[in-house]
């Protein structure tokens, strides 16, 4: 399995995880809100709303179309600061995040 196709997989993981959860939202948010300079969009949205339309869909569309992944790639640090110690969810997200970030410290294949 190609390092592309362990992302497409945990991409997969991710979106599934949080449609079971109740954090995949219906309403894509406003135009403006993506014109965010800040790293994940942390003035405009939610840090699961950065994965579900931000992440998830770019990375699918470099998957999509055969294009280089990112070389410096490590999203669970900031997840581990701006998901609340309490969230119900934290510890299992933080662990797909982990595996996400591990795909991009390998080898390119």
């Amino acid at each position: 399995m190609t390092t592309h196709d362990r992302v497409r997989q945990q991409l997969h993981t991710l979106e599934t995880l949080l449609r079971e959860h109740r954090h995949w939202r219906q309403d894509a948010p406003q135009a403006h809100l993506f014109t965010s300079t800040q790293p994940f969009f942390m003035d405009t949205m939610e840090p699961l709303e950065w994965l579900q339309w931000v992440l998830i869909p770019r990375m699918h569309t470099l998957l999509d179309n055969a294009q280089p992944l990112p070389e410096a790639f490590a999203v669970a640090p900031y997840y581990e600061m701006a998901l609340a110690a309490d969230h119900p969810q934290r510890e299992t997200i933080l662990a797909v995040l982990q595996d996400l970030d591990a795909l991009f410290a390998r080898d390119k294949s």
